[in-house]
């Protein structure tokens, strides 16, 4: 991995994973069949150094995987506008890894379970019911982390 340049704006690996957790939304950044980079964004879910994504069966994303299983993910947050420097505060993460596609029930199920308590957790009492109607139609990425860096600007005390 290439070192980062601003490394006083670095954060502990806890700290970027913990964004990469509570994110709404991270881009994820593949190769193509062709060797052309391509990126979609996507509604990850961490359980530890894990990250589970659904996906359909078919499709770039799936056909990007299968070529070329280096991925990379990239998110930001806590975002503010600091116009009177012409600049922003953030949080930002880059976590690199290699995706496969969950092929085990149990795995799957667990998966889905996390992605929708992070993004449905208000209609977990229908879970059981949704997860059997599309479980067959859904696909789940798991990407297995192997480099997570961090980085921040924080906002300026005087602000």
């Amino acid at each position: 991995m290439r070192e980062m340049r601003r490394k006083e704006r670095a954060t502990p690996k806890e700290d970027a994973l913990a964004l990469l957790k509570d994110c709404e939304y991270a881009v994820l950044c593949m190769t193509d069949p062709d060797g052309n980079p391509h990126a979609v964004p996507v509604s990850p879910a961490l359980d530890g150094e894990v990250v589970y994504i659904h996906s359909a069966h078919k499709g770039f994303k799936i056909d990007c995987i299968g070529h070329h299983a280096q991925v990379c993910l990239v998110c930001a947050g806590n975002i503010t506008r600091l116009p009177e420097r012409f600049s922003t505060a953030y949080q930002s993460t880059i976590a690199y890894g290699r995706a496969r596609l969950v092929e085990e029930r149990d795995e799957k199920v667990h998966a889905l379970d996390l992605i929708c308590r992070k993004y449905a957790l208000s209609n977990m009492d229908n879970f059981e019911a949704e997860m059997e109607k599309s479980f067959a139609r859904t696909a789940i990425i798991r990407i297995d982390l192997e480099n997570v860096s961090g980085k921040q600007r924080k906002l300026p005390e005087n602000r």
